[in-house]
């Protein structure tokens, strides 16, 4: 049976394969994450690929090795985390009343096979006061966080709709990377 080795320090990918069940280990890329005019799709899908590449040498020949990125768009921005509170606080003023993309890139490697895609998930954020944002800001919560904030925390209250996968807006389409897993490992089950 292939060990799965996510390429992430990210907590959510993590708690996200945790739910499902998945035993797998970490091997955190450390991969130049900087990015260039790109569309969002391509984005992450350069990004996770750039992870991928920068982990497989640390794995064994039967690893299926998992790399992801995640970006928030909105109005032909691409925002990634915040740099700094005021870039912050710019994100959730773009993200208040409107609706936006998140997406999120995977790379997938197993015996020398490879598969890459993408996933959206439209999120719309309730309009939100300047007290809010400003609370929101200033808890640090944004920090770290593609577009500025976490489904799972205290933005979970900002949401008003969601269209496609909860779990790709967390940093992982878990569902539907297990369905690629299951083709390289040529399985009926994981």
């Amino acid at each position: 049976m292939a060990r799965f080795v996510l390429a992430s320090s990210s907590v959510n990918r993590k708690e996200i394969l945790e739910r499902a069940g998945i035993e797998f280990t970490v091997i955190v890329s450390n991969a130049d994450e900087s990015n260039g005019p790109k569309a969002p799709d391509a984005l992450v899908k350069e990004l996770s690929r750039r992870k991928l590449e920068a982990v497989l040498p640390k794995c064994e020949s039967d690893d299926l090795v998992i790399a992801a990125d995640t970006v928030v768009y909105i109005d032909g921005e691409i925002l990634g985390k915040p740099k700094d509170l005021t870039d912050a606080n710019r994100f959730m003023h773009l993200l208040s009343g409107h609706v936006h993309t998140v997406f999120t890139g995977v790379c997938m490697a197993y015996h020398g096979e490879r598969v890459s895609f993408s996933q959206e998930t439209k999120v719309k954020f309730y309009p939100l006061t300047e007290s809010e944002i400003a609370a929101y800001v200033q808890s640090g919560e944004p920090m770290g966080k593609a577009g500025g904030y976490g489904i799972q925390g205290p933005a979970a209250l900002f949401v008003e709709s969601i269209e496609g996968d909860y779990n790709n807006i967390f940093g992982l389409p878990a569902a539907h990377v297990m369905q690629e897993a299951k083709k390289l490992l040529k399985a009926d089950k994981i």
